[in-house]
């Protein structure tokens, strides 16, 4: 009996171990479920990966040299000020906290900048004002709302952001002004806490933007918008509070992208897509309505433009095919392009011209350099790079640039099969047939591009793997019509673009059709588990970032201040065939054709997708008897981005690809 009692004894022990084992651990703000303990050369074997940087050009310097950019040098990403090309980055914030969008004040009688942060991930941005001689912040917002797009007036005595201050769910547009007492030197640090009152201008149902001041800062150039595919441009008088429609249209939707106040008031420039298939850069007479077409030969989106101060110089950058072009025009000449230096092939992106209009900065990026700060002197033709962002001490050389490939998907165009635009890398050694990701971007009116990414680069020259970034139907970069064709009843089409991929894989000599995962973020993370529903025989194991797993409660529960955009892209929930119909798709409704191992990753905090999607199919899948391994940041929103949490992110995801991709047990080497 005794021998017997104690055969039950050392029974349940081991029991009540092995719940505790699977019970959930915590380490500093993440929640680990289900994942593993990391092996050590995991760790190790991503350390230099995780420690390659990047920075982004922010602002020139209006009343002397050099610039502000944003670079990590602890867990949250700062403003750093660097005085000349390749000179010292000099921190100037130092919050736990990523700190974004860094403006300068325009005129000489303050030393300082605007820039906005949030909390925890949750995208409720304050704006805030830091006296760069004082080494001061000062809150300009009332600390609870969401706030964004601060854009100063030519003067700097006046700030339009957009805030959701009213009702907590419209975005007006507001103005405030900064209240010298509380921005002086000896302001006391109560002073400096206190939100400043904010007028609001525009007071309307749905979601505004401050866009840009008139040169004599009497009016705003607003934009109101619906879609993805409508938005509006509105002249707002901020005596009277009047909206005059540019460009009014009966009838037809356009979408607006970048907008910006001629020099001499004039005129606007603007990106839209009412022209054509493309966002073609316009320049709109305001006392006539005459509209002049600045890209009409160029078959593809602008996707940024600026203006020097002078007026001068117009610059704009397109979007051809996922690579950026950069084109600056004499606006003295009617536009004639000038000669430019030759730019890295990869990315462009945060033009601004130099008070003078002799330099314009930009962040350059690629697929095997991180971003950096660059200019070029307009007048030398030099291209000056202003930051070296470290690698960990690995060879960029040997990173992987993508090859762009199309591959025909189930339906037709003009009678001949669609093709689905794709970034495909490979890794450099070969050994054996090679095991394939499909990583699938969000948006869903988003767009993948060969930019640097030291995950990417980790998993193809460290594990062997292949990646392919398909830029399915929906995807924006391809013109309006490609951007609507998974709208609504349509979303599943967009999967069987995934469907098609794997049929392309099979068909490639150098590829493993038995060795598929798939990833994706966000609606990304939605693709994810689709693809896993739809096809799970073919998928071998998958990673889901902030997915939505049911569309009715994602809409029901998402954020109010986006919830109407995001019923424009989907459907109405609320509308009885629609609400079926988005049941019918949602991966919660099909969790029990899941049989392959998941892995989902979510911050606590995230106001897009909130935390009870992803939580609700790991329940689900647990229930099924699937496999799910659950990481959950408490301080972290839309995906993971403070360095501590998107270390482990890697170690977790790593051992995954390890375990359930490459078949490498636990253990092993």
């Amino acid at each position: 009996m005794a021998y017997r009692r104690l055969l039950l004894v050392s029974f349940f022990a081991l029991i009540f171990n092995e719940s505790i084992f699977a019970q959930p651990r915590e380490m500093g703000n993440l929640v680990i479920d289900g994942v593993p303990d990391i092996p050590p050369r995991i760790v190790e074997r991503l350390n230099q990966y995780q420690n390659v940087r990047s920075a982004s050009f922010q602002g020139w310097n209006p009343n002397g040299p050099g610039m502000l950019i944003s670079t990590r040098f602890a867990d949250a990403s700062q403003i750093h000020y660097v005085e000349h090309p390749g000179g010292a980055r000099r921190q100037l914030t130092f919050f736990k906290e990523p700190v974004g969008g860094a403006s300068y004040y325009p005129a000489k009688d303050r030393n300082g900048f605007l820039f906005s942060m949030d909390t925890g991930g949750a995208e409720f941005f304050q704006g805030y004002f830091f006296d760069i001689e004082a080494g001061k912040t000062t809150l300009l917002t009332d600390g609870k709302s969401r706030n964004t797009g601060g854009v100063w007036s030519h003067d700097g005595k006046w700030i339009a952001f957009s805030s959701t201050l009213r009702n907590g769910t419209d975005s007006d547009v507001r103005v405030l002004s900064l209240d010298k007492p509380r921005f002086s030197l000896n302001a006391s640090e109560e002073e400096r806490g206190k939100p400043a009152v904010s007028e609001i201008v525009v007071e309307a149902k749905g979601s505004w933007s401050a866009r840009d001041w008139s040169p004599d800062n009497t009016k705003l150039l607003v934009e109101h918008g619906v879609s993805a595919n409508e938005s509006y441009l509105y002249i707002c008088d901020l005596a009277t509070k009047k909206l005059t429609p540019v460009n009014p249209q009966k009838d037809k939707k356009i979408a607006y992208g970048v907008g910006l106040w001629s020099k001499d008031g004039r005129g606007i420039y603007y990106s839209s897509d009412e022209s054509g298939e493309f966002q073609q850069l316009t320049y709109y007479e305001l006392a006539t309505g005459k509209k002049t077409i600045i890209t009409a030969n160029l078959a593809w989106d602008v996707s940024d433009f600026a203006l020097a101060e002078n007026g001068r110089r117009l610059a704009y950058v397109t979007n051809e095919d996922g690579i950026s072009k950069l084109y600056v025009s004499d606006l003295q000449t009617n536009w004639v392009d000038m000669d430019l230096p030759p730019l890295p092939t990869g990315l462009i992106g945060g033009l601004e011209f130099s008070k003078d209009g002799n330099e314009l900065g930009m962040t350059l990026n690629n697929a095997q350099t991180p971003g950096d700060a660059y200019s070029i002197n307009l007048a030398t033709k030099e291209l000056a790079r202003w930051t070296y962002s470290e690698v960990g001490g690995l060879k960029t050389e040997k990173f992987v640039a993508p090859q762009l490939i199309r591959y025909p998907t189930f339906d037709q165009v003009n009678g001949k099969p669609r093709l689905i635009p794709a970034f495909y890398y490979k890794p450099r050694n070969i050994n054996g047939k090679i095991p394939v990701i499909i990583n699938i971007h969000g948006g869903p009116e988003g767009q993948s591009f060969p930019s640097f990414s030291s995950g990417t680069q980790y998993l193809l020259n460290e594990l062997g793997i292949a990646v392919i970034f398909p830029n399915v139907r929906g995807s924006s970069g391809y013109g309006k019509t490609y951007l609507t064709l998974d709208n609504g009843f349509k979303r599943e089409e967009s999967v069987k673009d995934i469907g098609a991929l794997l049929d392309w894989i099979a068909q490639q000599p150098e590829l493993d059709a038995t060795r598929i995962g798939v990833t994706g973020g966000s609606y990304g993370g939605f693709m994810t588990l689709a693809t896993l529903c739809m096809y799970n025989d073919r998928i071998r194991a998958a990673v889901d970032v902030v997915g939505i797993s049911n569309f009715v409660t994602f809409l029901e529960s998402t954020s109010a201040y986006r919830r109407d955009l995001r019923r424009v892209e989907y459907g109405d929930e609320r509308d009885p065939k629609m609400r079926e119909f988005l049941l019918k798709i949602s991966p919660m409704t099909n969790a029990a054709k899941i049989t392959r191992p998941l892995l989902v990753i979510q911050g606590l905090n995230d106001p897009r997708v909130p935390a009870t999607e992803s939580k609700q199919m790991v329940e689900t899948v647990r229930k099924n008897g699937g496999k799910v391994w659950y990481l959950v940041g408490k301080d972290e929103g839309h995906g993971f981005r403070k360095k501590t949490n998107t270390d482990y992110q890697g170690y977790a995801t790593s051992l995954f690809w390890e375990e359930f991709l490459l078949d490498k047990k636990q253990g092993s080497n």
